[in-house]
């Protein structure tokens, strides 16, 4: 499945996905092979965390405070990563990937609420507001981003005031809020082990 990490780099001639429907290698066409159970899971798991770009230990970390929280484990789960400064700098449309949303905020690029925060883990709350610092309002990048973030669409949780460069979040997101194609039941699943 295609992540779409890398913004629109993907072309169709270089897009192995596109080239190639089968896993690379010797064995990689071999029929009669399926991921059953822990494969899906795992493969699963792997998924959200590349999409995020976030690292196994604190992957684990976010899963424990999910999980300790009312509700629902695995909407709890997508909730905090959605939450994440550097995923709310993308989803704003500061930046073109997760990436270089983290990238932004770790060379602070970005306050919360006035001051600066260079904190990409950052967990943003209702009626916080994230901005772009006044000097980096001229970023070309930035700009461009902001100017592609407006066909992309910004989710309905966050509020955005490109002429400002600032936005909001106006309500915590739900599962419905959340577009990617993830099964968070599987990696529930799969911790619960």
């Amino acid at each position: 499945m295609k992540l779409f990490l890398k913004g629109d780099r993907c072309f169709k001639e270089k897009c192995a996905i596109d080239r190639r429907g089968y896993p690379p290698g010797q064995h990689g066409q071999r029929r009669g092979r399926r991921n059953l159970g822990y494969g899906i899971q795992l493969r699963e798991k792997q998924k959200v965390k590349r999409s995020y770009g976030v690292l196994e230990k604190q992957f684990r970390g976010y899963f424990k405070l999910a999980e300790r929280r009312k509700g629902i484990t695995g909407e709890n789960l997508l909730a905090i990563l959605e939450r994440r400064l550097d995923n709310v700098v993308y989803s704003l449309g500061f930046a073109s990937s997760r990436a270089q949303a983290r990238q932004l905020v770790r060379h602070g690029h970005v306050q919360v609420g006035g001051r600066k925060n260079t904190i990409p883990s950052f967990q943003v709350n209702v009626a916080d507001v994230i901005s772009i610092r006044e000097g980096s309002r001229k970023n070309d990048f930035i700009r461009a981003s902001v100017e592609t973030a407006r066909g992309r669409g910004i989710p309905s949780w966050l509020e955005m005031d490109a002429d400002n460069f600032s936005g909001s979040v106006s309500a915590l997101p739900t599962r419905e809020e959340i577009k990617l194609a993830i099964e968070e039941q599987l990696i529930v699943e799969l911790y619960s082990r």
